[in-house]
């Protein structure tokens, strides 16, 4: 399953649709912005994550409670959502910069304005962000994330590796890692991630 799976099934496959009627989006523009936005975002996060920023990527699913993201498009809409979704994508991205690149790229790509590209981006990553949070409880980002100070296979490396698909943990990271790389390596927001993440 991709991110862009995830969000299709959200709020019983009307997350996308709902979250499009909070800002007066058509149902078929915000589909195309979140088949740019979310392969998007997995890719920035595969490359933090093998930057040696896993932990923090870890750390940012980690909060079981947002898990009304995912299931209400008008929480995630919401200012406290779009707060939430905002500091997501800006940790996925590198920083608010490389938000706002993504962000200038979309609306460039698929002709709707910056303004609603810019409220949509964190609305969505808020439904994402809920999405993965409900898919991975934090007693397993937990046991991940200790898994970074044990050393040895199990430490950093055996995390990374599984990450780019040389072995290492086959279970919770596992499936983070199927996430992250189903949407396929050449999205076409590659080049942006690519000018903010060194």
């Amino acid at each position: 399953m991709s991110l862009l799976d995830l969000l299709s099934k959200a709020q019983g496959g009307q997350g996308l649709a709902q979250l499009a009627g909070q800002f007066g989006l058509d149902e078929s523009k915000a589909g195309e912005l979140s088949a740019l936005l979310a392969p998007a975002i997995g890719s920035a996060a595969k490359k933090q994550a093998e930057g040696g920023g896993l932990s923090d990527l870890l750390g940012a699913l980690k909060g079981e409670g947002q898990g009304g993201l995912f299931d209400d498009a008008a929480q995630a809409a919401a200012p406290e959502g779009l707060a939430q979704g905002q500091a997501f994508v800006e940790q996925m991205m590198g920083g608010a910069q490389g938000a706002e690149g993504l962000a200038t790229e979309a609306a460039n790509r698929t002709g709707i304005d910056m303004a609603t590209v810019m409220k949509f981006l964190p609305a969505m990553s808020a439904m994402l962000q809920g999405g993965l949070q409900k898919q991975m409880p934090d007693s397993a980002l937990d046991g991940m994330m200790g898994g970074l100070t044990g050393g040895g296979s199990g430490g950093l490396g055996g995390l990374v590796g599984g990450l780019m698909g040389g072995g290492g943990d086959s279970g919770g990271l596992g499936m983070l890692t199927k996430m992250l790389d189903a949407d396929g390596d050449g999205s076409p927001l590659d080049d942006i991630i690519g000018k903010f993440l060194k």
